[in-house]
């Protein structure tokens, strides 16, 4: 009979359990993908506000800004394996051409977390 109660009780507690994960009480465990994602929203959240403008949404530069200044393509296979990470960072950085300067406006990590964003781009 001890068993039984015992047994009882432990599915009771974890009917409990798996309730409270159900309404919100408590958050599982789903590892490190979450501030990964949240990196990535950031990012794009980033370019969205900087870059898509000449570079376009999905980094292909149809846009008529991007055809006025001559924007790159971000999403050319050739271009991302032939540039470095160093030099996506500078051109950010200091600008390019007709790219303006980020330098006075984004972080040393949000410039980082754009050309980890650049580099998702490739087609």
């Amino acid at each position: 009979m001890k068993s039984t109660t015992s047994r009882a009780a432990f599915v009771a507690a974890a009917l409990l359990s798996f309730a409270a994960v159900l309404a919100g009480g408590a958050t599982p465990r789903t590892g490190a993908a979450l501030p990964e994602q949240a990196d990535d929203v950031a990012a794009a959240a980033l370019y969205a506000k900087h870059c898509a403008k000449c570079h376009g949404q999905d980094g292909r530069a149809k846009t008529f800004k991007a055809k006025f200044n001559k924007a790159r393509d971000l999403t050319d296979a050739r271009w991302q394996a032939e540039v470095s990470q160093e030099r996506l960072f500078n051109s950010i950085t200091q600008g390019r051409g007709k790219m303006p300067s980020f330098k006075k406006k984004l972080s040393a990590a949000q410039v980082e977390s754009l050309v980890a964003h650049v580099r998702g781009l490739r087609k």
